[in-house]
């Protein structure tokens, strides 16, 4: 690269930086005081983007921009008061659910009002031209956009270290118990932290949109990007962000300037999973403190005699479906035995083991693409490519898992997130081996398994075997293990359990198993593409858990039947379908708080 080259792209990282930054930093200040991981963060954002395209014929885009984040500050106050404001006291995997709820209704209700074309905005007046740096033309946007990052973080150090209000915010970081103990009003307190980090999204979304289009889909690729900067720069850490900005920023630039422009959609990813191995709090962050009152997990119920014939008595009922449903019935049926297998195979890892997975679908994925490869690529029969399939999914969450369980909480769960963006784009962008975005067609099941009735008995039968054996392991001593080792670690340290081996093992067996689900999901549908190994089908399968219950058995496969009938039906009648599940979701986080299985169980 010449001189002129490598300065170019320099500054590109620099006016990336700053939009990173400005995305995640209200993440990161919400988290540090609420410790919810807002999920609905990215929705802010793009709630911003299309704001500012709409007010801009009659604002103005200087004006349209304070006005976006205004308006999203008052959405994100009104989202902590009505929603979040109930759940502080709740378990994070219930607040994580909420948000994810919010984040549905929020796309949906966006739809409605812009429609879902993408959105093309004005140019910044006085800022649509280029300068020239070094005999090139570089746009003059770009070089407002590095002078506003510093700025913006500038004024929040400001607002943290010089005033009242930021040093009690610091102290509802450190500890929010005592802070309450000492008179502060926290409510208050939180709602304006949450209106703040929202204002900062909604002014990053606006700023955004001289850059790119407002589009639909942009709210979970920011949500992606926001956790990537905020965990590299650690929890909380306002300043740890905008470092891990930079270090994006020209990582991704100097990628694209080298040629290498395909790893840039997993290179965030690559540095994040590096900087948590070396340093497990991030750039500058610290272990998140454990707060006072924190109580050890109530203990799993095991299922007893009465509860097996239960199970025998609804697998014999489930045996006898094909003689009065239909094809379309038995097709549905049998994507609710796949998707139970994967919410137990997740369920397996989070309720009893503690460990938090944000990219389970990668092991699902391995599975499904290493039956399909196995038979359309090496020509292996069917049956053989169904039996083998899961042992991708094996490799690979022996390999992560070695890595993961070093670290815990949100930590951990952001180091399976990246394990598993980097598995979804080498599926996306291997043409010769995945088929890229198009991914593998053909995958069929042998000709005696052809009809729909007969897959459907494959598909249950070994849902029910693979979940009753999964829930035999957590009746013997490694299920015991499992969770002295979620629930004291020292304790079971002390008394000869070799913690990290235990959830090793644990993590592979929760991989293997849900790499079963996806190698019978691939012959189901005769296809497999790279969503499979997405974001939102990890996150699809969390809701099943916690829909269902974390701390019941039953729980994970009843709330996969649900969210699984619920995303068909209303997908089918009703055009604002996901608006629809996220209402229903968010009402049962409200009503039941354990779950449907867990309030059945009480």
């Amino acid at each position: 690269m010449s001189a002129s080259a490598i300065v170019l792209q320099f500054l590109n990282g620099l006016a990336s930086a700053s939009s990173l930054f400005l995305l995640a930093a209200g993440l990161s200040l919400i988290f540090g005081v609420s410790r919810i991981v807002n999920f609905a963060h990215g929705s802010l954002y793009m709630l911003g983007m299309y704001l500012a395209v709409w007010l801009s014929p009659k604002l103005g885009f200087w004006g349209s921009v304070p006005m976006a984040a205004l308006v999203v500050a008052a959405c994100g106050a009104a989202v902590e008061m009505l929603v979040l404001r109930r759940l502080y006291k709740a378990p994070e995997l219930l607040q994580l659910l909420a948000t994810f709820a919010l984040l549905l209704v929020i796309s949906d209700l966006t739809l409605w009002a812009w429609g879902p074309e993408d959105t093309l905005g004005p140019r910044a007046p006085g800022f649509a031209d280029a300068v020239s740096i070094m005999g090139s033309r570089f746009p003059r946007y770009e070089l407002l956009l590095i002078a506003l990052g510093p700025l913006v973080f500038g004024l929040l150090h400001l607002a943290l270290t010089r005033t009242r209000w930021g040093t009690l915010v610091r102290a509802a970081t450190e500890d929010r118990e005592m802070t309450s103990a000492l008179g502060v009003n926290q409510r208050g307190l939180f709602t304006g932290v949450f209106a703040l980090g929202s204002a900062i999204a909604g002014l990053g979304g606006a700023l955004a949109v001289p850059r790119e289009p407002a589009s639909l889909g942009i709210d979970l690729a920011a949500i992606a990007d926001a956790f990537v900067v905020v965990v590299v720069g650690g929890l909380g850490s306002i300043p740890g962000a905008f470092l891990a900005a930079l270090l994006i920023g020209e990582v991704k630039a100097f990628c694209i300037g080298l040629g290498y422009s395909k790893m840039t959609l997993a290179i965030e990813f690559i540095v994040m999973a590096l900087v948590l191995v070396v340093r497990p709090w991030g750039l500058l962050g610290a272990p998140i403190p454990v707060q006072r009152g924190s109580a050890v997990e109530p203990s799993l119920p095991l299922l007893k005699r009465r509860g097996w014939t239960v199970f025998g008595v609804v697998l014999g009922c489930l045996s006898l479906a094909p003689l009065v449903a239909g094809d379309y019935s038995l097709i549905l049926l049998t994507d609710v035995f796949v998707f139970a297998l994967l919410a137990v195979s997740l369920h397996f890892i989070l309720g009893p083991g503690g460990l938090v997975s944000f990219g389970h679908a990668a092991y699902f994925g391995l599975g499904a693409y290493g039956a399909a490869l196995l038979f359309l690529r090496w020509h292996a029969p069917m049956e053989a490519a169904l039996v083998l399939g899961p042992f991708f999914a094996l490799g690979g969450a022996l390999i992560c898992g070695w890595f993961c369980v070093r670290l815990s909480g949100v930590y951990l769960a952001m180091l399976t997130l990246a394990f598993a963006q980097i598995a979804w784009s080498i599926a996306l962008q291997w043409d010769a081996v995945t088929g890229g975005s198009n991914g593998l067609i053909g995958a069929w099941p042998a000709p005696w398994l052809a009809s729909k009735t007969a897959y459907y008995y494959v598909a249950l039968v070994v849902g029910a075997a693979a979940t009753a054996f999964l829930w035999r392991v957590l009746h013997a001593p490694f299920g015991y293990a499992l969770r002295a080792s979620r629930d004291s670690p020292l304790r079971a340290d002390a008394i000869g359990i070799d913690v990290r081996r235990t959830q090793w093992i644990a993590f592979t067996v929760s991989g293997t198993f849900a790499g079963i689900a996806g190698a019978l999901y691939a012959f189901s549908k005769g296809s497999i593409s790279p969503e499979v190994l997405s974001v939102p089908r990890s996150v699809d399968a969390l809701v099943m858990v916690l829909l269902g219950g974390v701390q019941t058995l039953t729980g994970p496969p009843l709330g996969a039947g649900l969210f699984t009938w619920l995303e068909d039906s209303l997908s089918r009648d009703f055009n604002y379908w996901r608006a629809a599940i996220g209402a229903v979701v968010l009402l049962i986080v409200l009503v039941f708080p354990r779950g449907i299985a867990g309030a059945i169980g009480r």
